[in-house]
């Protein structure tokens, strides 16, 4: 696709992108000044992922002032909260990388309408690479079209993974995954920025890719360029509810069935159809788009949650 074909909300993301990806490149150049934060062990933000939202967030609701945002770093504080549009942003995806100078970190926005992501691109600055789809219209690396890999065989699949980092994340289950995945695969990989892990899928440097504990902004461009370029995208058991539950698979059709079956016993999605059915039936009917993007991505309290065993029996 070329620029003049794109649509005009995604030229507006490519536009907000760049400008993003230019402050990121300046700042990077000397990471001696820079002023880091933390928000929990292990998860850091700098003034450069906030400088970086900030001009995202102006870009957007310049060309749309009446569009819904849920941002990384300012949440819903931007943009109308009513709204059936939503631009949902990871500033710099890739935080620990940048501080460390680590050059595998990106920029990611995307479009959601009434819940469905239209619009995506992910932005890696240190490579000038643009990855962007819009839905329906394929997915693309600069103005390249891109197809996930056609690999059928887990023996020959090179898996892309993030590992968890946060204090209380189950790192016990992670390392059961990585060891049963390790052994079926020629290969695993660890950047440490999911958004752009996703689009590595898409381009066929990966033949599939999994991750927990991710949010939204994590997720929601990467999923659209990975369906886009022909892959598919799911929870762990392989059903399309991954943006709001922690836990993603992605891949070539042939590599993501058979790493969902490797992945299945290690679910932490809760079924619980008859308790969401009430819950529905209790919920007003009418509620927007931004409303519903922020509930799913706050954190909920579940009750009678079910421990997923493995064959010999032991919690996993």
């Amino acid at each position: 696709m070329t620029q003049a074909s794109l649509h005009p909300m995604l030229n507006v993301a490519i536009k907000a992108a760049r400008a993003a990806g230019a402050i990121i490149n300046r700042a990077s150049m000397d990471l001696d000044i820079l002023k880091i934060n933390t928000k929990a062990p292990n998860d850091f933000v700098t003034e450069v992922d906030q400088a970086a939202e900030e001009v995202i967030i102006e870009t957007l609701l310049q060309a749309y002032p009446d569009h819904g945002i849920l941002a990384e770093e300012s949440g819903r504080t931007r943009g109308n909260k009513t709204s059936e549009f939503v631009w949902i942003i990871d500033p710099l995806d890739g935080t620990t990388n940048f501080i460390h100078g680590f050059p595998v970190y990106c920029v990611s926005i995307a479009l959601a309408h009434r819940g469905v992501i239209q619009q995506a691109v992910v932005y890696d600055p240190t490579r000038n690479d643009l990855f962007y789809a819009t839905k329906g219209r394929g997915a693309y690396l600069n103005d390249k079209r891109l197809r996930v890999s056609k690999r059928t065989r887990m023996s020959d699949a090179l898996i892309g993974t993030g590992f968890p980092f946060r204090k209380g994340d189950n790192f016990k289950r992670y390392v059961k995954m990585f060891e049963e995945v390790m052994q079926q695969c020629a290969g695993l990989r660890r950047p440490g920025a999911a958004a752009l892990d996703l689009c590595y899928v898409a381009a066929g440097y990966y033949d599939a890719f999994f991750e927990t504990g991710l949010q939204p902004w994590d997720l929601a461009a990467g999923s659209l360029i990975v369906t886009e370029a022909g892959g598919l995208i799911g929870n762990f058991t392989g059903e399309s509810d991954y943006l709001y539950q922690r836990e993603v698979v992605a891949g070539g059709p042939k590599i993501y069935g058979q790493l969902v079956q490797i992945l299945t016993p290690y679910t932490r999605v809760i079924k619980a159809e008859e308790e969401t059915a009430t819950a529905a039936a209790a919920k007003p009917a009418a509620k927007s788009a931004a409303e519903a993007v922020a509930e799913d991505a706050a954190p909920k309290k579940r009750a009678a949650v079910r421990i997923k065993k493995s064959d010999n029996g032991a919690p996993v």
